[in-house]
């Protein structure tokens, strides 16, 4: 089957896009042909292996000639990119559609594909109905959440939705949101969660010093982490009230950390200094190699999303090794349980921090780590998957 794969992201840097890469990566592992039409801002993006890529630029790389004179927009934000869709202009809009157009015409004239997977209901998955080539579209979360904030979009929205033959939803919740925003396709949802790649994410054979010496961190009695975006819906805010009053009772056993970039850095850098967080440390965008070395060495993962429309992070945490405590809300509920984390409520700092502690201190941590990892790949690795994914293209 050949398959031709859209995203309004670049394929490192996203939920969306990693996404893209662990199906485009698994569905070439089954015989299948990929190709990935994305936006990119640099010449030197990441490619998938064996796989087409056509990229739409954007402007932030000089080498890049012909590139639309603005970022590539995002929802919230992205490690490259702060634009928002929100924030563009008619003209910059048109701009967009157009350069989408001709890309996902010639990657269609091209490569000729079977079948499109379109990632969100948005603005791409909108465009794929001009192909005329049967086409099915995974909401993500964020693209819902875009439609509630926004009333432009929405007409763009209810087309894509229409124009799919399947909608894929990623969590109960998830599956919930898009069935109340677009009743007339509850008939075409089919709900599949997300897969990781245990390629990339697994136990790696590294110490807790040998990894915050990377980062010029000196190492405590236990470590808590946080990965993901910079943005409110994360709920970082929420982790730094958190850790004031962890840090208050064991300050001198604790490092925390948060890997990640976004639009509320210098917000959340100057709320660390105001609660005299001395423990705290921001790295902004890391690479998977040292994301695992964290994982594998981190004795929690934090995940304090208000709602979180599913939680890769927390199944990439698992799968190296680390228990996850996490919010009660979005797709959060359905993978993690007693066995491998905990739930608190939303917002709820106090309650945060006492799962924290309780998960650090517990006599069986090393146990539960290795389960948690076990858990991950029997249950989340991308493989699990893909062969309903196939299924769900060749209907």
């Amino acid at each position: 089957m050949k398959v031709l794969m859209i995203n309004h992201f670049p394929i490192a840097g996203s939920g969306s896009g990693t996404y893209t890469r662990n199906i485009a990566t698994h569905l070439v592992k089954k015989g299948h042909e990929v190709c990935v039409v994305m936006p990119e801002n640099t010449a030197h993006y990441s490619n998938i292996p064996d796989t087409l890529m056509y990229p739409v630029f954007f402007s932030y790389d000089e080498k890049i000639k012909y590139a639309l004179p603005f970022n590539f927009p995002c929802f919230t934000t992205h490690p490259r990119s702060v634009t928002s869709f929100f924030d563009l202009s008619d003209s910059q809009l048109d701009a967009y559609l157009s350069a989408f157009r001709a890309t996902l015409k010639k990657a269609v004239d091209e490569f000729k594909p079977d079948v499109i997977h379109a990632q969100h209901i948005w603005l791409l998955s909108w465009l794929a109905i001009e192909t005329g080539v049967p086409y099915v579209v995974t909401a993500h979360g964020t693209d819902l959440m875009g439609y509630q904030k926004s009333v432009r979009f929405r007409q763009y929205a209810h087309e894509a939705a229409s124009g799919a033959r399947r909608i894929i939803t990623i969590s109960n919740d998830n599956d919930e949101i898009v069935r109340e925003l677009f009743p007339d396709c509850a008939e075409k949802t089919v709900f599949m969660q997300n897969g990781y790649d245990p390629d990339r994410f697994y136990p790696d054979k590294v110490t807790q010093a040998q990894v915050l010496s990377w980062f010029g961190i000196a190492p405590l009695k236990r470590l808590v982490l946080f990965t993901g975006k910079l943005t409110h819906f994360k709920g970082v805010d929420v982790l730094l009230d958190a850790a004031r009053l962890y840090e208050g009772e064991r300050h001198d056993e604790i490092v925390t950390i948060v890997a990640g970039d976004g639009e509320l850095l210098p917000q959340l850098k100057k709320q660390a200094d105001d609660n005299k967080l001395r423990k705290m440390n921001f790295l902004g965008y890391l690479d998977i190699s040292q994301l695992r070395g964290l994982y594998s060495v981190a004795d929690v993962c934090v995940v304090p999303s208000r709602r979180e429309p599913f939680g890769l992070v927390a199944v990439e945490a698992l799968a190296c090794g680390s228990p996850v405590v996490a919010t009660n809300q979005g797709g959060l509920p359905d993978i993690i349980n007693e066995n491998v984390g905990s739930l608190v409520d939303v917002d709820d700092a106090f309650g945060l921090s006492t799962a924290i502690q309780r998960e650090l201190y517990r006599p069986d941590r090393l146990e539960r780590g290795k389960y948690a990892a076990k858990y991950a790949l029997e249950k989340y690795a991308q493989e699990h998957m893909i062969d309903l994914l196939v299924e769900i293209f060749a209907s």
